[in-house]
């Protein structure tokens, strides 16, 4: 059980700055002080937690789940501290660096990942935003599926996830999670050439089935759909990306869910599904106790105030320049 009592806010800044650069090296580089004495001032923290809060991977530490704990809620504990202090004529330093005061104007390098349609039709119009009113905050960003997002945010290997479920297969994730809902979609079922207007499922029961080759959500809500109309469904192809699945579909090698407002290609059709249908919905999603950091507070912010609930519309749906067939 972690004693927070009397712990050296200090200590809390460089444990933070540990959780957030991954390695001694790194918080002594940009503390200005030795490696010896950050481990130090980290075996000290430990004391006074009363528990373990690094342990030893390879070469380099990380941090042990109660260390990660302790860095979650490290800005909090700071700013708290700040506030208290603040109304106080004797404060003479302040504990923590500017990125990590709620306060301060943001500065920073937010790591960010997260499903490629999210990227591009949510992240990238915010962030070309901020290039214009806050230069100083800048993001690295990295394509992954929820679930990979998700791990990576525990492990504090993310500060910021755009993420996605469905209304049939909801996402299962970290308590330690925080889920800000951006936007909602229906999807269809994709079939090729014409078709009619209203779908009927057991036509379909006989039919290869495509799903994510990267995350098992839609194949989950594909058996959900198939269960209620009374069949199995033969889950033959995995694919990751929308065009390749469109060009499966159009070559007539199976069926699979695409979003009902994305464009696409000639010789397919998108039907709308029967009750209860498959909703998609787009989360930013963060650590508990990591929002309050200015530059993640204000990507945060940015995507929200753009956020109208609905889908992006048609002209923002992404679709390769060149049909995915004929690429090589």
């Amino acid at each position: 059980m972690l004693n927070n009592s009397g712990m050296d806010p200090r200590r809390l800044r460089l444990l933070l700055a540990l959780s957030r650069l991954g390695s001694m090296r790194a918080v002594a580089d940009s503390e200005g002080m030795s490696t010896s004495t950050v481990s130090q001032q980290i075996a000290a923290l430990a004391a006074e937690a009363g528990t373990a809060l690094i342990e030893p991977e390879g070469r380099r530490v990380r941090l042990t789940p109660a260390g990660r704990r302790l860095a979650g809620h490290a800005v909090g504990i700071l700013a708290a501290l700040d506030a208290a202090h603040a109304t106080s004529a004797s404060v003479t330093q302040r504990w923590w660096s500017d990125d990590l005061d709620p306060r301060a104007d943001p500065v920073g390098v937010v790591r960010v990942g997260g499903f490629a349609t999210g990227i591009r039709v949510s992240l990238l119009p915010v962030l070309a935003d901020i290039a214009d009113t806050n230069p100083g905050v800048q993001a690295t960003i990295s394509e992954f599926e929820p679930l990979e997002a998700f791990r990576l945010l525990v492990d504090d290997d993310l500060d910021l996830a755009l993420a996605y479920d469905y209304n049939l297969a909801p996402a299962s994730a970290d308590p330690v999670l925080e889920f800000v809902a951006l936007w909602t979609t229906p999807w269809g079922l994709a079939v090729p050439g014409q078709a009619p207007a209203v779908v009927d499922l057991r036509a379909y029961a006989d039919a290869s089935w495509i799903v994510n080759s990267r995350n098992t959500a839609d194949e989950e809500a594909v058996r959900i759909l198939a269960s209620l109309a009374g069949f199995q469904p033969r889950i033959t192809h995995q694919i990751d990306s929308l065009d390749l699945v469109e060009d499966l579909v159009s070559a007539g090698y199976g069926v699979g869910l695409l979003p009902m407002h994305r464009p696409t290609q000639p010789g397919i059709t998108v039907l709308p599904l029967p009750g209860p249908g498959v909703v998609m919905t787009a989360f930013a999603v963060t650590r508990r106790g990591r929002s309050t950091w200015p530059p993640l507070r204000l990507i945060l912010n940015r995507l929200q105030a753009k956020a109208s609930g609905e889908a992006p519309g048609l002209d923002l749906w992404p679709r390769s320049l060149i049909p995915a067939k004929a690429q090589m």
